[in-house]
């Protein structure tokens, strides 16, 4: 029963170039490529990491239940 399988065709990765002219057609005068400079960090001292935000959210909600705890009436 051999022939009754199919051949298992495998794609070849296709580089930059090949994936643009399969998708595009052919580079014509109006497309350039570019490469741009890296980005500059703009207000790294003003800047928060995912850390930080996350113990003054913390910090927040802990202030919010406290003081909800204060306010609350005794029965």
């Amino acid at each position: 029963m051999t022939w009754l399988r199919r051949k298992n065709n495998r794609l070849r990765p296709l580089d930059e170039a090949a994936a643009y002219a399969r998708c595009h057609g052919d580079r014509d005068e109006s497309v350039r490529i570019v490469k741009l400079p890296p980005r500059r960090v703009h207000y790294e001292a003003l800047l928060a990491t995912g850390e930080d935000i996350r113990r003054s959210l913390e910090a927040r909600i802990d202030a919010r239940d406290d003081e909800a705890s204060a306010t609350a009436p005794t029965v």
